[in-house]
C-alpha cells in the first residue's frame, strides 16, 4: 500500500510524527513551509528527522513530482494535520502546491483521501467545505482523540487518534471499545 502524506501548518505536529512512525505502509511525504515551522516549534524536529519513517519525500513546490499525476497510483492520501487554509484550497479546486495538487489527483482518480482537520472552533465556511468534500468521498477526521480508554498521558491521547486513523485507512485493525465482549 502506497500512502501520500501531507503535513501542513495547523497545530498538531505530534499526530503527524506518530502516524509516520506507526503506519506500516510505504509513505511518501510532502511538508508545507508552515508544516516545517510547525515541526520545529511543536516537536523540535526537522524533515530530516522523519526520513527513517518514509520511503521518499517530495518538495511542496515541485508540481512535477510523481504525486502530481494521476498516472502514478497511490492507495491513499492523508493530510495530518490539515489546516483550514489547505481545506479551503482543496474544496475550491486549487492545486497550487504539491499538497493541494495531490489532493486534486486523489479526487479526480477517486482515491481514498483523509483530511485530519486540527482547528477549533470551525467556522461555518470550513464546516461547509468539510461537508462538500465529504460528499465527494473524502473522509474528514477532526483530530479528536477517543476518551473511552481513559488516557492518562498526552502520548495515550495521540496514540488513540493515530490508532483510529490507521483503522480508517485500512492499515491496522484498531482496538475497539469493549471489543473483548465481541470475541
Amino acid at each position: 500500500m502506497k500512502i501520500a502524506v501531507g503535513i501542513t501548518g495547523s497545530s498538531g505536529a505530534v499526530y503527524a510524527v506518530e502516524f509516520l512512525k506507526q503506519c506500516p505502509r510505504d509513505k511518501f511525504l510532502i511538508v508545507s513551509k508552515w508544516g516545517k515551522a510547525l515541526l520545529k516549534d511543536e516537536v523540535n524536529l526537522t524533515e530530516k528527522d522523519l526520513q527513517p519513517y518514509i520511503k521518499r519525500q517530495f518538495s511542496n513546490d515541485d508540481l512535477t513530482a510523481p504525486l502530481a499525476s494521476g498516472t502514478n497510483t497511490i492507495d491513499a492520501y492523508v493530510i495530518i494535520p490539515c489546516s483550514t487554509s489547505t481545506l479551503g484550497k482543496i474544496a475550491s479546486g486549487i492545486g497550487d502546491t504539491l499538497i493541494t495538487r495531490t489532493a486534486q489527483v486523489a479526487l479526480k482518480e477517486r482515491r481514498k483521501m483523509i483530511l485530519c482537520i486540527r482547528e477549533t472552533p470551525l467556522s461555518t465556511l470550513s464546516l461547509e467545505q468539510c461537508a462538500k468534500l465529504s460528499s465527494y468521498g473524502v473522509t474528514i477526521m477532526p483530530i479528536s482523540p477517543p476518551l473511552y480508554y481513559v488516557p492518562k498521558t498526552v502520548d495515550e491521547y495521540v496514540n488513540g487518534f493515530v490508532d483510529k486513523l490507521l483503522g480508517v485507512l485500512g492499515a491496522k485493525e484498531p482496538r475497539g471499545w469493549r471489543a473483548e465482549e465481541l470475541e
